[in-house]
């Protein structure tokens, strides 16, 4: 007895040890892979759920898991009142249930494009603590119309902006859902709405104040909130990247796309700019990836490309460090959905849900093929397998390698616009009015 409880024991703690949580945008690298095994490969709307929670509210920010929580957030657009409460949920990861519910912002809705939401900031936790943004409308007072916000001359300011200030708000709760601290890094002027995710890195919470405005990257600290340190955006133009911090080149890089062009920071240093690329474009959403010693990046707007650049530069690199680059088109580009690498391979899915596989080091196009109709959502790598869940909601499950071999198609029969998380065997995927766990129970 003692022999098969100690064997039991080791069982579990090697089961524990290889979990992976799913901790914030992208996972626990930021680049949407994962190191678990043996997830799911076929599912629908009824076979291989281990349980669906409807959601209140409409969102398009993706699930985070953090040991037994599953953290989200949603705006309650339902309410007849001029004032729509943002929260942030907390659900029971084994059996679905809603824990509890915060309100962190109440306000009326600010302007955005028809893709977006007003919740699509993705939260992150470190298992003791979760962090949230949202933008928030308050009243204008006399003091304000002396501060200048530093508007494009090219974008016309919105009558909601001649009455309220639209700030960003970033906030702690614990993981039972105290509110530990919040703060205003700054205003937030964007006529295409609100995405700003926050990221963890050491002691720091990232956020990305990229805006049609004085714009920003500003660093928090985790406990109190207060502000360690903050980068000066100078193009003011609005891009909804999320930063990728890798190991790259000999050292810890910041790297975002976004404001015309591509910047690498040093996260340790205050975030001074290590290197900088000039565009190739304008505006930006997807995030960036590293693989096979190269930083990849897909754009489309208002032109479309992918490109790699070599991570040991310093000062403007545009003319010494790209590696590969392919001015491509709608169905060639990403312009929302970030891309993956794996191993020798970059993958990028198009809006318009055409997959390519490109060689890392050459930028040769190995095979480009059709998916689902329309995708927002970024793909997801785990065990060898890329995941791609398309609008209608459907997952494309398709195997790492040169030539395209679909393993699945799994439909969920709802609507989905945000990203899968991947945590202890089981996929986690938002539709338009659910959270579902895709895997055994």
């Amino acid at each position: 007895m003692r022999r098969l409880l100690l064997a039991a024991v080791l069982a579990w703690s090697a089961a524990s040890a290889a979990a992976e949580d799913w901790p914030q945008w992208r996972g626990p690298r930021l680049d949407g892979s994962s190191m678990e095994k043996g997830l799911p490969l076929a599912w629908s709307a009824d076979e291989n759920i281990a349980w669906k929670t409807p959601l209140p509210g409409v969102g398009h920010s993706s699930p985070i898991v953090v040991g037994d929580n599953v953290f989200i957030t949603t705006c309650l657009v339902e309410q007849k009142t001029l004032e729509k409460a943002r929260q942030l949920i907390c659900i029971d990861r084994v059996n679905g249930k809603i824990l509890w519910q915060r309100e962190v912002v109440r306000s009326q809705l600010e302007p955005k494009h028809g893709l977006n939401s007003y919740a699509s900031a993705t939260p992150a936790a470190d298992g003791q603590f979760v962090y949230v943004s949202f933008l928030r409308h308050r009243p204008m007072k006399k003091d304000d119309a002396k501060v200048a916000p530093n508007i494009r001359p090219d974008e016309m300011a919105l009558p909601v902006w001649t009455t309220t200030v639209p700030e960003m708000v970033v906030a702690c709760y614990s993981a039972m859902g105290k509110k530990r601290w919040e703060t205003v890094p700054g205003r937030f002027y964007s006529r295409q709405g609100f995405c700003s995710t926050p990221i963890l890195y050491k002691n720091l919470v990232i956020v990305n104040g990229d805006q049609d405005a004085t714009a920003y990257i500003v660093a928090l600290d985790k406990t109190t909130g207060e502000e360690q340190w903050r980068i000066d955006r100078p193009n003011r133009t609005r891009s909804y990247c999320v930063p990728l911090i890798a190991k790259a080149g000999g050292k810890t890089q910041m790297v975002l796309t976004g404001s015309l062009g591509v910047d690498s920071y040093d996260p340790d240093n205050n975030g001074s700019l290590l290197w900088h690329q000039d565009g190739p474009t304008e505006q930006y959403v997807a995030s960036p990836v590293y693989g096979s010693g190269l930083f990849f990046m897909t754009a489309g707007y208002p032109t479309y490309h992918n490109w790699t650049v070599r991570p040991d530069g310093k000062g403007n690199i545009t003319k010494s460090h790209v590696v590969w680059h392919e001015k491509a088109n709608n169905l060639k580009a990403a312009y929302v959905p970030s891309p993956l690498a794996a191993g020798r391979y970059f993958y990028m899915v198009s809006d318009t849900g055409n997959l390519s596989c490109f060689d890392a080091a050459t930028g040769d196009r190995l095979y480009m093929e059709k998916l689902g109709n329309h995708h927002s959502a970024s793909p997801v790598l785990a065990d060898g397998r890329l995941y791609f869940t398309d609008d209608a909601g459907m997952t494309h499950v398709v195997k790492v390698g040169p030539s395209f071999e679909l393993i699945s198609q799994n439909p969920l029969g709802e609507e989905c616009y945000s990203s899968p998380a991947i945590a202890r065997g089981q996929i986690f995927i938002r539709t338009k009015h659910a959270l579902v766990c895709v895997g055994k129970q």
